[in-house]
């Protein structure tokens, strides 16, 4: 009996190693390098914040931060990966607004984005522009929908590809207004608007600091952002919601973990970068891609993640995209 006990001990300690260890290591944390992964190419505004965050993380606490580029498969390549990382905090993941639009988009995923990770803190919003070229006889977004009504699916949509946040965006623009364009997908933001430029595309709705430089030229033609809050180099041009009611649609870029990353490195993280959101020179670089900080807890990201989740799906549904 007594042997039968010792043994049963033993084996419950064993059980608990792995709680403690992580409890141990949470209490010392960082104690080594932390990567943090990212599913786009080096570049664009989601490597570019996650760069931003790296740096700060590194000369707050010690250790080095570093970004690592996953970029593939519309993100899911980057995001799978960082799902099945050890959950010891030492590997991250900066996700954006792509993940809750994949999460209907894709009809098999290896991952589920709300069930395998883990938000510690959301950091960069940033308004799409609706575009046009400028000969369209379209100056403000009530004149573009009375001419999609016009003419139905005769105007060519651009996009960055299938279930991009400027394609959905755009879907729920129709959606919201009654109107239907022609969807027109490439193969990234930047030949999407090199063909809107060339008059090849008769409109777009992209993200500010991929389209901001060519708004702001005259190059294109801004009509409306996509949300209440002003483009600082666009004062002029307004939100779509006025024109359409209750019409919102951001981009957005979080610091995520796998889920079961201790509770304590989640609220270091957390406090950390929103004492970044607050310093003067980190707001000026998220400015300059035309974005806003978002400071909050990972609750806020967490419901901000289950809201856009529910959105674009039904944006999703009603577009009837999907990617196999």
């Amino acid at each position: 009996m007594r042997a039968f006990v010792q043994r049963r001990e033993l084996l419950l300690g064993l059980a608990a190693l792995p709680v403690a260890a992580r409890i141990a290591g949470a209490e010392t944390y960082p104690s080594r390098a932390v990567r943090i992964l990212v599913a786009t190419s080096a570049g664009g505004g989601t490597d570019l914040v996650a760069r931003f965050i790296a740096q700060w993380l590194t000369e707050r606490l010690g250790q080095s931060f570093f970004v690592e580029n996953r970029p593939g498969g519309g993100n899911n390549i980057g995001t799978e990966m960082a799902a099945r990382s050890p959950a010891d905090g030492y590997t991250l993941f900066m996700a954006n607004t792509v993940n809750t639009i994949n999460n209907s988009l894709y009809q098999k995923l290896n991952y589920n984005f709300i069930a395998d990770f883990a938000p510690v803190a959301n950091v960069m919003g940033t308004p799409l522009l609706v575009l046009v070229r400028p000969p369209l006889a379209a100056k403000n977004a009530a004149e573009l929908i009375a001419l999609a009504k016009a003419n139905p699916g005769k105007l060519n949509l651009a996009s960055g590809g299938v279930g991009s946040t400027g394609h959905m965006s755009a879907e729920l623009f129709q959606m919201m207004a009654g109107i239907k364009f022609t969807h027109v997908p490439y193969r990234g933001e930047a030949p999407a608007l090199t063909d809107l430029i060339a008059g090849q595309a008769a409109l777009m709705v992209s993200t500010t600091g991929s389209s901001l430089q060519y708004a702001k030229a005259g190059t294109v033609r801004a009509l409306a952002t996509t949300t209440d809050d002003p483009v600082a180099d666009l004062p002029d041009v307004p939100p779509l919601s006025k024109t359409v009611p209750g019409y919102r649609a951001d981009a957005w870029s979080g610091l995520c973990a796998p889920k079961g990353t201790p509770s304590q490195i989640i609220a270091l993280l957390n406090k950390e970068v929103n004492l970044a959101m607050a310093d003067p020179k980190i707001k000026e670089r998220i400015a300059s891609l035309g974005g806003v900080a978002l400071p909050g807890s990972p609750q806020d990201y967490g419901r901000t993640i289950a809201a856009d989740t529910e959105k674009w799906a039904e944006v999703v549904q009603f577009s009837g995209a999907h990617v196999n």
